[in-house]
């Protein structure tokens, strides 16, 4: 009996040490690949966008003007002149101020959540300000989605929310913003509009209505088709009918009529689609844009009305072709963002940052091995052994998950290093107490590891949930901190209620141990 209680003893203890020899061997050979490291420790670049909170609110209510204008048509209620979406404020400008008021019980009958306000004929619609945050929140979030996907095939970027309306990309071994810059690429807010009037220059626009622009509209530039060195400017409504949200796919293709111009051909959702057959039968024989960024990039009559699909070609060559594609495929911005922010970290810092990183784990390892010995003796080897081996399996579980190492991460570790010690002196304070009290070595191991146990994982369970709420509110270096803290916690439950404890066990048996050490 007692001969197969070691076999079994053995067979537990061999399975650790041939599990730790495989993860140092994985680790040796896929771990620098699998093992991201931040932007502070091999440099790179942070760059900061702002989410344009006017956009927002212009693409919410622009998007409300067909269904306010249906439902007025609907209910007989007389326009004086189109709406206006000045600043954040849609206007519905009526021949009378009792018309106005009628309408204003249509419109909160279709869109109770919008606030609104009769000022004589005219009918001022605005957000509210827990409609604004939400959609200004949801706005920031689709964009993070949308730089997630161009950013698909690169694994190290990090892309986080900071603050109500601010984006942080970091973009590690990128030295140059202008490469940074590029590599996030343009906005992809393409808008389809009806061009009121266009002039070779803003002067020359502005001066057919003596200076001043009709209310509600706005000038763009562009470029003549085929002509792609000659700029043309165009009188456009501020609000968008049709928005690139209604995107749902684009290639690059071929036409013309000769069907060799390049071109990008897209298809927009059902309701994208409605949308757009219901703006182009609605005004056929009229002149349409596609706008992207703020830039023309196609213009052209409606000669029939257009469904869910169609092209947009523009002189494009092969690169802009490709690249309109892209965008388009990843999706447009949900609201328009600013570049607000650059910053560079050389790698020369974050080496030496590694470097002191790795020095602090050694050092710690060191002390707590000689505070072992001095206090626990035997035991404290033991404790030594458990913390390498807590080290390798955190090592290994951020290897699988591919996490991304940052200096507060190489923190974390330190700090997990001494969360481990902590579960072995509560182990062996419980063992002291048994031998105290008479127990024989085995069975006040047993005891210890049993009565210990508890404590040891209410102590961790409890560090796990903060660790937990700080990677869901952090960003950037906060996450990377609560990333290695969470995996230092598992393994030290890991390491210490199990390796320990087979450990102790295998001690026992095959030498024999008549007197504890500790």
């Amino acid at each position: 009996m007692n001969h197969s209680i070691q076999k079994i003893v053995s067979a537990g203890f061999t399975f650790w040490v041939l599990f730790a020899l495989a993860t140092c061997g994985y680790l040796y050979r896929y771990g620098k690949k699998d093992i991201r490291f931040g932007i502070d420790l091999v440099g790179g670049t942070y760059i900061t966008l702002e989410v344009q909170e006017s956009d927002v609110v212009k693409n919410y209510l622009g998007d409300k003007i067909k269904t306010f204008e249906n439902l007025a048509k609907a209910s007989h209620f007389e326009l004086d002149g189109k709406p206006m979406l000045a600043s954040s404020v849609l206007i519905f400008k009526f021949n009378s101020s009792s018309t106005a008021r009628e309408a204003e019980s249509a419109f909160k009958a279709e869109e109770r959540f919008l606030r609104y306000d009769v000022d004589g004929a005219n009918l001022k619609i605005s957000l509210p300000d827990a409609l604004f945050s939400k959609l200004l929140n949801d706005a920031v979030e689709a964009n993070i989605d949308i730089l997630r996907s161009r950013f698909a095939s690169l694994s190290e970027i990090h892309i986080s929310k900071q603050g109500t309306k601010q984006i942080v990309v970091e973009l590690p071994d990128v030295s140059d913003p202008h490469q940074a810059k590029m590599m996030i690429g343009k906005s992809a807010v393409l808008e389809v509009k009806l061009i009121e009037d266009s002039a070779p220059s803003k002067e020359a626009l502005l001066s057919k209505y003596d200076g001043e622009l009709p209310e509600g509209t706005m000038i763009v530039p562009g470029r003549r088709r085929g002509m792609s060195d000659e700029r043309i400017y165009y009188l456009l409504p501020t609000y968008t009918p049709v928005s690139g949200t209604y995107f749902q796919g684009a290639q690059v293709g071929f036409g013309g009529d000769m069907g060799t111009e390049l071109c990008v051909n897209f298809e927009f959702n059902e309701e994208g689609g409605k949308r757009f057959h219901e703006l182009t039968s609605e005004n056929l024989g009229r002149l349409l844009a596609f706008v992207l960024d703020d830039e023309v990039i196609q213009s052209g009559v409606i000669k029939s009305a257009i469904g869910a699909r169609g092209s947009i070609s523009g002189n494009f060559r092969s690169e802009e072709a490709s690249t309109l594609s892209k965008l388009l495929k990843s999706g447009a911005f949900k609201a328009k963002v600013d570049f607000v922010e650059e910053r560079q970290i050389g790698p020369t810092l974050g080496q030496e940052a590694i470097k002191q990183g790795l020095m602090s784990c050694v050092i710690g390892l060191v002390l707590l091995l000689l505070f072992g010995i001095a206090y626990y003796r035997m035991c404290g080897i033991f404790s030594f052994f458990t913390l390498v081996y807590n080290m390798i399996l955190l090592m290994l579980f951020m290897a699988m998950l591919h996490a991304t190492l940052t200096l507060p991460g190489i923190a974390g570790m330190i700090l997990t290093v001494g969360m481990a010690i902590d579960s072995s002196i509560l182990i062996y304070e419980r063992i002291k107490e048994g031998l105290k009290e008479g127990l024989s070595i085995s069975t006040a191991v047993e005891d210890g590891f049993s009565e210990a146990m508890w404590v040891i994982l209410d102590s961790n369970i409890t560090t796990f949930i903060v660790a937990t709420v700080l990677y869901y509110y952090g960003t950037g270096p906060i996450q990377g901190f609560a990333v290695t803290m969470m995996i230092g916690i598992i393994t030290t439950l890991i390491t210490g209620l199990f390796f320990l404890k087979s450990l102790f066990k295998f001690y026992l048996r095959f030498f024999n141990v008549q007197k504890l050490s500790i």
